[in-house]
């Protein structure tokens, strides 16, 4: 009797479908081993065993795959029991020997496996009613596919809409920004802490010095900038209008137009308080230049 060398199995893993296959193999063991103690053997290595396991593994798994290729060859899915004793004829295998093997007297009665849990399949979407087959196909065909994959899937959940609900989950965002970045900058640049213990509890941004430190009271807001660019654009064109008049037009003489045509381009005479403007180095000082806005007639 020959005997193959083969590895002892593999170590159990926490995959669900290996713990299936595993838990069969060890089944096939079982079976081998009763035979053993059937045919008066009292002992055996474990190569030996491992090896008539593989045999009768893969005697089974033969059988199965031609029986299934007798069953699709016949265009049906479930295998017969014909198909079974075909495929044990084709393979060179005595059934009227069966039913005698059945009741043999010597025979061991294993007790029967573990339940072991079949590996979960996850489930798909669902969307819709699945079909049926109609009366006209077989029912050996295959099954119509999901319904999401024809279908358009619908949206149950509505869109929030309600304003007390869009405030506050602005607000949230909002905050969870303001933490995130104030987190960034804390881990990133220069930190002081209120305990000098423990240097990373309660972590503050440090303050940086200004050489100018007056600067911030010079410089005005956002907000005020807003309304004075409103206010002077409201000016503005309060003016034009003004100048727009068909009352002002006639009170023009020629003597004024000589005037006006001697001014310069700008139409302002230059003073000593414009030059003195000019003069100012600082560009947070000098006073900010708006372009005249005017309403189109």
């Amino acid at each position: 009797m020959f005997v193959l060398q083969r590895s002892g199995g593999g170590k159990a893993t926490s995959s669900p479908a290996e713990n299936y296959q595993l838990a069969r193999r060890r089944t096939l063991q079982v079976v081998v081993s009763s035979l053993l103690t059937e045919c008066g053997f009292e002992s055996a290595e474990k190569a030996a065993v491992e090896s008539l396991t593989e045999m009768i593994q893969s005697y089974i798994s033969e059988v199965g795959r031609c029986a299934k290729a007798y069953c699709e060859h016949t265009a049906r899915i479930t295998p017969t029991l014909s198909d079974t004793v075909v495929t044990l004829i084709e393979m060179g295998f005595n059934v009227n020997t069966l039913p005698v093997y059945a009741k043999r007297s010597q025979r061991m009665v294993i007790t029967a496996p573990p339940v072991t849990n079949a590996p979960v399949i996850p489930k798909a979407l669902i969307a819709g009613q699945k079909r049926t087959h109609p009366s006209h196909i077989p029912s050996h065909f295959p099954e119509f596919p999901d319904p999401h994959t024809y279908i358009k899937t619908p949206t149950f959940r509505e869109p929030v809409s309600d304003y007390q609900v869009v405030r506050e989950k602005a607000a949230s965002q909002r905050r969870d920004v303001e933490r995130a970045l104030t987190r960034f900058m804390a881990k990133t640049g220069e930190t002081q802490s209120l305990f000098k213990d423990d240097i990373t509890a309660f972590p503050l941004i440090a303050a940086r010095p200004s050489s100018i430190p007056y600067l911030s009271a010079l410089l005005p807001s956002e907000l005020e900038l807003q309304t004075l660019e409103e206010t002077d654009s409201s000016e503005q064109d309060d003016q034009t209008d003004s100048e727009n008049t068909p009352g002002n037009n006639l009170n023009d003489d020629p003597g004024a137009d000589k005037e006006n045509s001697m001014l310069p381009p700008g139409g302002v005479v230059p003073s000593v308080k414009a030059s003195e403007e000019n003069m100012i180095d600082n560009p947070y000082l000098r006073p900010v230049k708006k372009p005249k806005v005017r309403r189109k007639k």
